[in-house]
């Protein structure tokens, strides 16, 4: 069945509507840490302490902004793959994904196999 999802419309808008849920959730947790971010800086005259939990607290939002940044490209390449009639097809060798994985990671680009190769070997 290459290149040809079994999903049908219904499924395929509801997992659209997810991938915009996950994505709007995403956007608002980097919205919040840097909030939480700025806020550590206006105590007014910091310690070494201060300092030193900002800078913290700077490394991990970094962290945890490339992080998001990634999965924020991994819904918005799914929400293309959706798009173009692609959605649940692995990128790789072009067979459906399972509607099992793709309920526990929506935004999957590769069925099982592929994940593992490609984590062994790079794309």
């Amino acid at each position: 069945m290459e290149g040809q999802p079994s999903m049908d419309n219904q499924q395929l808008e509801d997992a659209k509507q997810r991938l915009l849920q996950m994505r709007q959730e995403v956007i608002q947790d980097v919205q919040g840490a840097y909030a939480a971010c700025r806020e550590l800086g206006q105590d007014g005259v910091p310690d070494i302490g201060d300092m030193s939990a900002t800078t913290y607290s700077r490394d991990v939002l970094f962290n945890l902004s490339e992080t998001q940044q990634r999965k924020l490209r991994d819904i918005d390449a799914a929400l293309d793959r959706l798009a173009n009639g692609e959605y649940a097809i692995c990128v790789r060798c072009e067979e459906e994904i399972p509607p099992k994985r793709m309920d526990v990671r929506p935004f999957s680009r590769y069925c099982v196999d592929c994940k593992t190769e490609v984590e062994k070997f790079g794309e």
